[in-house]
């Protein structure tokens, strides 16, 4: 039982090389990975993200699969959707890929693609290393403002519930603010502002 127990422990301390996709994905899981590549990809001048729109630019084919992906997901003349783009990368065979190898090297749990502690330690280590661009550890809400930016937060889908939230939240505010204005309107025949009026 002790051997076999030692093995496993063994198996999953096994140093790997990863890359700056498997640690996105450790990061913030598949869209973590879209987000990368299309920001990768934007800075090696191969696409070009425009508010809401994606295309390619050049004819070189990248090396990283994930990246490939991006790239025969555009047509070849014209743009796509940002936000499809992104949504079908998440989806991608190559995406899924990576999940399934780290859970295999014990960095995700199999499941539900949860971080185990082996997992935490890799992405802490890699985050201190600073040999990666910080959007793969933190987002492109690192990126300075300008177009990749605002097209790659705008291509993020709305998270579920969060929309109806907004709109309840929208209409509690235009409740509060017609009892606002009415109590305004009441308020303002009683006196004038600065009216004094009294005498000596």
């Amino acid at each position: 039982m002790r051997i076999v127990l030692r093995r496993c422990a063994a198996v999953q301390e096994e140093p790997r090389d990863l890359d700056a996709y498997d640690f996105a994905f450790l990061a913030g899981g598949a869209q973590r990975v879209a987000d990368s590549a299309m920001i990768a990809l934007s800075e090696r001048g191969l696409l070009m993200v425009r508010v809401s729109r994606v295309r390619t630019v050049g004819e070189e084919q990248p090396q990283h699969p994930v990246e490939r992906a991006v790239i025969a997901s555009c047509p070849r003349s014209g743009s796509i959707a940002a936000l499809a783009l992104h949504a079908a990368l998440q989806r991608s065979p190559e995406v899924e890929e990576i999940g399934r190898r780290l859970a295999a090297w014990g960095l995700l749990t199999g499941s539900r693609r949860r971080m185990t502690r082996l997992g935490r330690r890799r992405l802490q280590a890699a985050e201190r290393d600073e040999s990666l661009p910080t959007y793969v550890f933190r987002g492109p809400a690192v990126l300075p403002d300008g177009p990749l930016r605002r097209g790659v937060v705008g291509a993020q889908p709305i998270p579920p519930g969060l929309g109806r939230a907004l709109i309840r939240l929208g209409n509690a505010l235009d409740r509060d603010s017609d009892s606002t204005s009415d109590s305004d309107a009441d308020a303002s025949g009683g006196f004038s502002c600065g009216g004094g009026g009294g005498s000596d």
